[in-house]
């Protein structure tokens, strides 16, 4: 199996040269490294990676350029999944990232400790998972509407939930919730329903159902 190709973008030149230098360690191949967003945007348009690495806030004014880029290149490379990185909770910014469906992922700097979960994470967002840091999940709930949508679902569902924003497969799920993956299927089925997320060949049901989540908390 080929290595997953990722490039690097984050103005801060000893992170980013540390963090391809570790995933070329892991066995990625990393095509190419970007301190800023317009070097990013160059950098795909030569040769598109499968996964795009993105430091959110990068010059010149260090507010949303690394959002703005991962904007643009979904809209000109779909293909191309992209996991971007803050170095804070930015509940606008990452909200507004995972609108844009399958193949994103945010993550706080500070969960970049775990090299091989980081890589495994990596793996998931590129062959098409959403991932969103827990840190993120946190602090939209601590902001809960008082009008919750979510209310149809049981607790354990919602535990199922949870664990579907950070984009894990329900093998994944039954690990952590200690079940079984049948059980887990079960209430994943039992969520899309009652999110009235009707049944079809659609594949990207389960994307929206942790938008409705996440916007359910918001």
């Amino acid at each position: 199996m080929s290595a997953l190709q990722v490039v690097v973008a984050d103005d801060d030149v000893l992170l980013r040269e540390g963090l391809a230098s570790l995933l070329t360690a892991s066995g990625l191949e990393v095509l190419g490294q970007a301190g800023d967003a317009e070097e990013l945007l160059a950098l795909i348009s030569a040769r598109p990676p499968q996964l795009a690495i993105i430091d959110i806030r990068m010059p010149p004014t260090h507010t949303a350029e690394g959002l703005d880029a991962a904007v643009r290149i979904r809209a000109e490379f779909p293909d191309v999944a992209m996991l971007l990185l803050s170095a804070h909770v930015e509940v606008e910014h990452a909200l507004e990232l995972l609108s844009g469906g399958r193949g994103i992922g945010y993550l706080l700097k500070s969960r970049v400790t775990d090299v091989a979960d980081f890589v495994d994470t990596l793996g998931r967002v590129a062959h098409g998972a959403s991932v969103v840091d827990p840190a993120l999940v946190q602090e939209l709930v601590s902001a809960r509407r008082r009008d919750d949508p979510l209310a149809v679902l049981s607790v354990r569902e919602r535990d199922v939930l949870v664990q579907m924003t950070e984009g894990l497969s329900n093998a994944g799920i039954a690990r952590r919730l200690w079940i079984t993956e049948g059980t887990v299927e079960k209430h994943v089925r039992s969520i899309l329903a009652k999110l009235d997320l009707a049944d079809t060949a659609d594949d990207h049901r389960r994307v929206r159902a942790v938008l409705l989540y996440l916007d359910a908390i918001s």
